[in-house]
């Protein structure tokens, strides 16, 4: 995170805008408050990087202000300003959350030199933060692979860990190549280096070679400070390059070039830098396909297919579909504070028999919904097929509303519409059509063009996300 935005807080006029002036001058956009409680309000509106307080004013002191804001907004910085700085004033401050106590008259270098301090702890927190995320280890008990060709796959994936070459990881969308990786990792050697992946569908050609390789202070428009890329990152442990069937001829070279030589340039950088880096690439395209089409490079290609893994479809492998499901429920249960439904013979025969086009993924998000639909009140808290909502009727495309029984010309109804998702425009339909029915669902329901039932179902949603009282 780059500091932009500073809070000066002081009930001494001069004081205040001398540090404003000041932070100003250093290149930053300065926020005043005249009292700790403008201040809170302040912060809450405008969301600061870093609060500069005086210690002594009315009403709340400089330290109770540090308090409150680190019990409502703790990763925000504090630095305290004062003429009446002792030990004991410096203590007292820092137990409560400030990064530092300013002596007044307070220099510009003094406040250049704290801010860049802050800049770069920042940037090393919200790094550290990054590393543990995204090195959450899979275990083979993490992966269901109750099938025989994921059974398989998990057996060729821990005998390609204990190795040094290149994996390439193939399946649809949502198969769950990303997991499969993270168990490589957690298997391999490097288990104990960083796991860091990048999605190269995500981002532009420019973007994505700052992304791998980093960049130096200058390099391009926007780039006011080196930045360390994943490559470095990833130095000593596992990158994962997820999509990388989509990455442009451009780029192709250059990862070529590491993948070779295990070295590379920062953008904007001249010195050559080496890393040990164990490379894992995922996609869900055929790229033999596309270096027949001449899409891909068949050098890269090759490269990259050292060590091949392809995960099956889940309509392919059903005996996973009921073990994955019951993880969900799981899950999700825990995640919302419940109890974890079991899945009534009907709802298992369902979902056995859907075809999953969006494979796992789909999945987990029908269970998510279902564990939030669920009858918690009936005699046996159990998942039922009228729970489970499949295809186009899980994002609530399923049913189309009946236009004619709106008032298409009531103004509320008009200005509801306008510039609203048609999520949001189905939302207001059916809560001013229940209003209109006094709360009569069924009647709201014919009058919608909906069963009752899932009218029923979208209010829970609805409900569950904060969205209706």
């Amino acid at each position: 995170m780059t500091l932009q935005r500073i809070l000066v807080v002081d009930d001494e006029s001069l004081a205040r805008e001398y540090l404003a002036e000041a932070v100003t001058n250093l290149g930053y956009s300065a926020l005043t408050a005249d009292s700790a409680e403008a201040a809170l309000r302040a912060i809450e509106a405008e969301q600061p990087d870093v609060v500069m307080t005086d210690l002594r004013m009315p009403d709340m002191d400089g330290v109770e202000l540090t308090r409150r804001i680190g019990e409502r907004w703790p990763d925000l910085p504090v630095l305290m300003c004062t003429a009446h700085a002792t030990i004991e004033t410096a203590v007292e401050a820092m137990k409560h959350g400030a990064r530092d106590v300013l002596t007044k008259p307070v220099s510009i270098d003094s406040i250049e030199h704290q801010l860049s301090r802050i800049q770069r702890e920042t940037r090393l927190e919200a790094e550290n933060r990054y590393l543990r995320t995204e090195a959450r280890g899979a275990t083979p008990e993490s992966i269901v692979a109750e099938s025989v060709c994921m059974s398989e796959l998990l057996k060729a994936s821990a005998r390609v860990a204990r190795t040094k070459g290149t994996i390439l990881i193939t399946g649809a969308s949502g198969t769950g190549k990303e997991r499969v990786a993270h168990f490589i990792h957690a298997a391999s050697e490097r288990a104990d280096g960083p796991f860091i992946r990048v999605n190269c569908a995500a981002l532009s050609e420019q973007l994505l070679e700052s992304e791998l390789f980093g960049h130096e202070r200058g390099a391009f428009t926007g780039a006011d400070r080196q930045r360390l890329g994943r490559f470095e990152l990833a130095d000593g442990g596992t990158l994962l390059l997820d999509e990388v069937g989509e990455i442009s001829p451009a780029m192709q070279a250059k990862l070529l070039r590491v993948l070779q030589e295990d070295e590379f340039e920062r953008v904007g950088g001249q010195k050559t830098l080496n890393v040990d880096v164990r490379v894992i690439a995922s996609t869900n395209r055929d790229l033999a396909q596309e270096v027949a089409a001449g899409n891909f490079r068949e050098d890269l290609y090759y490269r990259l297919h050292v060590l091949p893994l392809h995960i099956a479809a889940l309509r392919d492998r059903t005996e996973d579909i009921l073990p994955l499901a019951e993880r969900f429920c799981e899950m999700y249960a825990v995640q919302n504070g419940i109890a974890t439904p079991s899945l009534s013979t009907e709802a298992r025969q369902q979902l056995v028999a859907w075809r999953w086009p969006g494979n796992v993924r789909e999945l987990e998000n029908v269970i998510q919904r279902a564990v939030i639909l669920a009858d918690r009140d009936a005699p046996i808290f159990q998942i039922q097929p009228d729970d489970l909502l499949f295809g186009p009727e899980a994002t609530g495309a399923s049913e189309t509303i009946d236009a004619n029984a709106l008032d298409m010309e009531h103004p509320a109804f008009q200005e509801a519409i306008a510039n609203n998702t048609m999520a949001d425009v189905e939302r207001v339909a059916i809560l001013s059509t229940l209003e209109r029915t006094g709360g009569n669902k069924t009647e709201a329901a014919r009058r919608l063009g909906l069963t009752a039932r899932t009218l029923s179902n979208k209010m829970k949603i609805w409900r569950h996300a904060g969205l209706v009282a």
